[in-house]
């Protein structure tokens, strides 16, 4: 038990704690989204009531995910400074500006649409509305950009180097576009589909065996195997 009194040990537990937690809920909004664009595309295109209802159905528990999400991805923040302090001193400079723009342009752009996806319906003209959820789903896979950038570089930091202890950069876009940043984010991006859409399949496959539902359309059990088949396809 002496781990207990080790400040490293103890600040990698807390840390991995909350990653593992919070990590459960941007996978699944991020896939989501992109669901939820498609979903609502195919009401505008047939003006089918079924899909009308999907959309309005998965956006809710859209924003239930990206509140946990948001509630569990703000200790992270605090904890790169308290945990790790000389990490953050050392390369803050261009650690602190990826994720400030994760924050100020995918969390944002995110956040200020979200309110028009959920309350929007009937309130604004349904091309606005889509619009809308293109945003949503752009931001939160912006976000996963961002996020997994920052990431890469801490596996391949390049684009600058270490003076008196502090990383300097020189070149932003090759820190930035590291060598692991494409594998990394493509991986992320198919990932975050694949879970969403076994998700939505599950609770699919809930409501029908509980006949919750009285009609199921074909078509949309048909996009979730197709998109479900992509990765497997590039793999």
């Amino acid at each position: 038990m002496d781990f207990l009194s080790d400040t490293v040990i103890l600040s990698r537990m807390q840390f991995a704690l909350t990653s593992i937690f919070h990590m459960l809920w941007p996978v699944l909004t991020t896939g989501m989204g992109i669901y939820l664009v498609i979903v609502e595309g195919l009401w505008l295109k047939t003006r089918d009531s079924d899909y009308y209802y999907h959309a309005r159905f998965w956006s809710k528990l859209y924003v239930l995910n990206f509140g946990i999400g948001v509630a569990s991805g703000l200790p992270m923040e605090f904890q790169f400074g308290t945990n790790w302090a000389p990490f953050s001193i050392a390369v803050g400079d261009f650690f602190g500006s990826i994720l400030g723009f994760e924050a100020s342009m995918a969390f944002m752009l995110e956040a200020g649409f979200l309110g028009i996806m959920l309350f929007g319906w009937n309130r604004v003209p349904p091309i606005m509305h889509y619009i809308a959820t293109m945003m949503v789903a752009f931001g939160a896979n912006l976000s996963t950009f961002w996020i997994l950038s920052a990431n890469s570089w801490m596996q391949t930091p390049v684009g600058g180097e270490l003076v008196d202890g502090k990383f300097i950069v020189r070149d932003y876009f090759q820190a930035i576009f590291n060598p692991s940043m494409a594998a990394s984010v493509s991986h992320m991006f198919f990932a975050t589909l694949e879970t969403s859409l076994f998700v939505i399949g599950g609770i699919s496959a809930w409501y029908i065996l509980n006949i919750l539902f009285s009609k199921v359309k074909l078509q949309v059990a048909t996009i979730k195997v197709n998109l479900h088949t992509i990765p497997i396809k590039l793999t």
